[in-house]
């Protein structure tokens, strides 16, 4: 049998079967509720000044779910028309602090501080991913000559000296000959 608040009646005798059935419904509505574990906020919202604050409060499987309606405040006074207000500090320059090489792909970023006259700055700026190797460039004759100013030159013009001595011991003629060919071959090898 259900739970009824209606029982027992006023004035009416005891019966233990009615109070039985009524404790044994009402432990069962208890066992029924719900073991709340959690709790969200779903939703704040602002009313007009002078309206009462107020709160839902839901039930969700086992989470309690809250929506707030929070009243904003009076809007102040205006000021006085035609007066000035307090004049702020002075303001000199504006000084760059340092400026720090961040790695590449982070974001930018930049502190400012006041120290009563200065403001102070400073940058983090990311420097740019490594790029691909372009191609080979062109060789000036300066660079050429510079690169190789230690090297010989191509000797392929002397032509090699075929001709057998015939004399034994050489003559005077075949020593000069020798004598010719390699000086050929060393002003041919000279830059």
């Amino acid at each position: 049998m259900p739970f009824d608040p209606t029982l027992p009646v006023a004035n009416s005798p005891n019966s233990s079967a009615q109070m039985r059935s009524q404790l044994t419904s009402l432990k069962s509505l208890i066992d029924a509720v719900v073991s709340i574990t959690a709790a969200q906020v779903d939703g704040v919202t602002t009313v007009n000044p002078g309206d009462p604050a107020g709160v839902s409060v839901s039930v969700i499987g086992d989470t309690l779910h809250f929506t707030f309606a929070i009243p904003r405040g009076n809007d102040g006074t205006q000021g006085n028309p035609g007066v000035t207000g307090a004049q702020g500090p002075p303001f000199a320059q504006a000084i760059v602090d340092a400026v720090n090489t961040l790695q590449p792909g982070t974001d930018a970023t930049v502190s400012a501080s006041f120290d009563g006259t200065n403001v102070h700055l400073t940058f983090g700026i990311p420097r740019g991913a490594e790029g691909t190797q372009g191609p080979p460039g062109e060789v000036t004759a300066a660079q050429l000559a510079a690169a190789i100013v230690g090297t010989s030159n191509n000797t392929n013009a002397v032509a090699t000296m075929d001709t057998p001595f015939t004399n034994d011991p050489p003559t005077l003629a075949d020593i000069e000959l020798m004598r010719t060919k390699y000086n050929e071959l060393v002003l041919a090898a000279r830059r």
